[in-house]
């Protein structure tokens, strides 16, 4: 329980304290290639790397959003920090996503990047748990930020994954 509130409470005063704006990750969002690696990055690792909740809000913006579709194509939609909490609160376990391919259209200060990819228990073994991420990013202040991001995990019943690689 004490380590619950621990965590509860750093994600709150991070959260109040609001975006990190250090030269500690300023090569994460020189472009949108390395802003996408990063975002790979935060979310992979094993169970002993601790968690990159600082890194990860660098290349978020301040209002940034997360939408994933279900198998039945229904929408849920929640904050960043929102997303922390349920992450913090688990035991870290093995996790890699690893990208496959990526599309990106960019005009003016905005992008849209698609990006499948594969989730892994270790590295180096291949899985068949695939998803397609749909990425809106906008470049301010001489550096880019991920405004949202929806998520779609292939299933049976959506073959998203499949028809991104095979559509580009």
């Amino acid at each position: 329980m004490k380590n619950t509130v621990i965590i509860i409470g750093i994600l709150i005063s991070t959260s109040v304290l609001g975006q990190t704006k250090t030269d500690k990750y300023a090569a994460d969002v020189v472009s949108i290639d390395a802003i996408i690696t990063a975002y790979y990055d935060v979310v992979s690792g094993s169970s002993d790397d601790p968690w990159e909740f600082e890194r990860d809000k660098n290349i978020h913006s301040k209002n940034a959003f997360i939408t994933r579709l279900d198998e039945n194509g229904e929408a849920d939609t929640h904050t960043l920090e929102a997303e922390y909490i349920p992450i913090g609160l688990a035991p870290k376990e093995d996790f890699y996503e690893k990208e496959l391919k990526r599309k990106v259209s960019k005009y003016g200060n905005i992008a849209q990047v698609w990006s499948a990819f594969e989730i892994r228990t270790d590295p180096d073994v291949e899985s068949k748990i695939k998803g397609l991420n749909s990425i809106q990013l906008h470049y301010e202040n001489e550096r880019w930020w991920i405004d949202s991001w929806t998520c779609e995990m292939e299933s049976e019943k959506s073959l998203v994954v499949k028809e991104f690689i095979a559509n580009e």
